[in-house]
């Protein structure tokens, strides 16, 4: 669960509800189907929002979705960098986390 909470996005998040937007709460609660039917429901409002992009990636990978989250984690880098605020406090670029969680994928992929 560790890893999962270093790539989990928070950008704004103020409200239960943005917790859910984003696919937090789900995520959080090792829910990975509820928050990849939340975070795509919001992604067709908002396809553009990194915060979504790198939430849904964590849901794909965590379900088996590796090519999906890769592909999340490219466009992330393929756009303009964005600072994060992350759940710890502390503040990253979005490229940062998406580099991390591809890293992730990569190690992943080669201890199975």
């Amino acid at each position: 669960m560790r890893a999962i909470a270093m790539v989990m996005v928070a950008v704004g998040m103020t409200t239960p509800a943005m917790a859910q937007r984003t696919g937090y709460q789900a995520i959080s609660a090792g829910d990975f189907t509820t928050a990849t039917r939340q975070i795509e429901a919001e992604r067709r409002i908002f396809p553009q929002r990194p915060e979504l992009m790198l939430n849904l990636a964590v849901a794909y990978a965590r379900t088996g979705r590796i090519a999906d989250a890769r592909s999340l984690y490219g466009e992330v880098l393929r756009r303009p960098a964005v600072a994060m605020d992350m759940p710890n406090g502390a503040v990253t670029s979005s490229h940062a986390v998406a580099a991390r969680g591809l890293a992730r994928l990569t190690t992943t992929l080669a201890t199975r």
